[in-house]
């Protein structure tokens, strides 16, 4: 109930601050499971994503942001699940495994779930290397990969910016990939790396980043 209130409410607000300019919302399929992967500029993705899309859409967010206390963590709770964020403790050594299995029953209850596959975001603006947990939760879960591509979200509150700016914003979506018997007596690793190395440079090509060749780190706190 509180997502249905948020989302009613949330969205229409964000475009009609920011006017997102959005490509290829037709390639987002209306129903069932569907991975949305995206690169990622800014905190402010999981927010944008799920504003332009027409259905709900889940990401993982830092269990930091539901434990608050008081009158600063409530709203921070609230703020969050009514967006559709879930939980997850990034400094558990099992949160990985656990990320996955949360994932994996999103897409089985035949909802879309929206990760970033440079597993944090880029602080340089380049395209960093593709985790291949996106590839492990399409294949297993015989879902297609929606490739997304956003510019102009690192703008938004830039390192040391106290407010929010109005920057133009674009997000584009690809065409749906589609991994279900594609890969069959493929090793699982070379499966895995294969898409996704495919959804890497198809969201390259959406943003026309440059290309890091290296795996992103997420820096210590």
């Amino acid at each position: 109930m509180l997502y249905d209130v948020m989302h009613a409410v949330l969205p229409p607000a964000l475009r009609a601050i920011w006017r997102p300019t959005v490509h290829g919302l037709e390639h987002v399929p209306r129903s069932g499971g569907v991975i949305l992967a995206s690169n990622h500029l800014s905190f402010v993705d999981s927010v944008v994503i799920p504003s332009v899309v027409p259905r709900k859409v889940v990401f993982l967010a830092k269990s930091d942001y539901f434990t608050g206390s008081g009158v600063k963590g409530l709203a921070s709770r609230v703020w969050f699940e009514g967006l559709g964020m879930l939980p997850v403790d990034r400094d558990d050594t099992k949160a990985a495994i656990a990320s996955l299995e949360i994932a994996l029953d999103v897409l089985g209850r035949g909802e879309a779930f929206g990760i970033y596959p440079e597993g944090t975001r880029s602080r340089d603006g380049r395209l960093y290397r593709g985790r291949t947990g996106v590839a492990h939760l399409a294949l297993t879960a015989g879902v297609p990969v929606v490739p997304v591509g956003i510019k102009g979200t690192e703008k938004v509150q830039p390192v040391g910016s106290s407010r929010p700016r109005i920057v133009p914003i674009t997000v584009a979506f690809g065409k749906p990939i589609e991994v279900a018997g594609r890969f069959e007596g493929v090793p699982l690793g070379r499966a895995r790396r294969e898409v996704t190395d495919e959804v890497m440079t198809e969201i390259q090509g959406l943003t026309g980043q440059v290309e890091a060749g290296v795996y992103n780190e997420r820096p210590i706190d």
